[in-house]
């Protein structure tokens, strides 16, 4: 070769290219990201295995509402609630019993059986007063929970709140033992009552949300209607801690009235002291 004639390159072997041609890609690539992760809808009823693992008896169904409260409330929709909601109901009254008792040791005398009958008759009365305006609330928030659902996590809310007044027994029993005062006690049992109410409601809250509805307004105007009618019922139905001589009241009171002529009372006022 002359100098006006350039000697030609080397040739380039099949696997140097393919070396070079994977370097160069290799920098002008950028690092692939790891895609984000698809968001997911909320959780529907069902889908946990262990939500179909059905509810046999009742210590079953006090296991079930404690721990796992989405089981009770996917097996409202299936071909047992009706045998579901019985034993709902059958724990309710028992537990609402059962305390009762623990309420009737402050006055002792009558109220042993007298404080057990109204505590029961003051829930299931109540939750029968309400349960038309919960369905009606239900149906007008585009739900599509059929009536025996709405009659089941109204049981399930008794059934927690009861339960959880039985955990507060052995408290209130010891108050109930050393103490002599009407008052204390009273707003003793209204908190407890109010804190078994609260963890109740969440409850139907999270049952309700299952349910399809597209507003909350009426579930929340439905709340304020039960715990309205829920203390009237206490002020109907007393004595439910002091003594009378008759099993209802002799005349007809509001609940703020009757709570504050109990607070306007005497301080020392005893166990024996009777109360219209």
């Amino acid at each position: 070769m002359n100098e006006n004639t350039p000697t030609p390159p080397p040739p380039i072997s099949p696997a140097d290219a393919a070396e070079r041609l994977a370097a160069k890609m290799a920098e002008t690539s950028t690092p692939t990201s790891t895609p984000p992760p698809i968001p997911r809808g909320p959780r529907q009823l069902g889908d946990d295995p262990a939500e179909h693992i059905p509810i046999t008896n009742i210590i079953g169904a006090i296991d079930a509402i404690l721990r796992h409260p989405r089981r009770v409330m996917f097996q409202l929709r299936g071909a047992g609630a009706g045998k579901l909601i019985g034993m709902m109901v059958m724990v309710s009254v028992l537990c609402s019993l059962i305390y009762g008792v623990v309420v009737g040791t402050f006055s002792m005398s009558d109220q042993l059986w007298a404080a057990p009958a109204k505590i029961t008759m003051g829930m299931m009365i109540s939750a029968l007063i309400c349960l038309p305006s919960l369905y009606i609330f239900t149906c007008l928030s585009g739900s599509q929970a059929r009536l025996v659902e709405i009659c089941g996590l109204l049981g399930g809310l008794l059934m927690l709140m009861t339960v959880l007044l039985i955990g507060f027994a052995p408290a209130a029993w010891i108050f109930s033992e050393s103490s002599e005062s009407i008052q204390w006690m009273g707003a003793l049992h209204l908190i407890f009552w109010f804190v078994a109410t609260f963890f109740g409601l969440r409850f139907l809250e999270a049952g309700f949300a299952q349910s399809q509805a597209r507003s909350h307004a009426g579930f929340h105007v439905w709340i304020i209607i039960f715990l309205l009618v829920a203390v009237q019922m206490t002020t109907a139905l007393r004595p439910i801690i002091g003594t009378a001589d008759t099993f209802f009241p002799k005349e007809k009171q509001f609940f703020l009235t009757h709570w504050g002529d109990c607070l306007n009372s005497h301080d020392g006022e005893s166990k024996s002291k009777s109360r219209d």
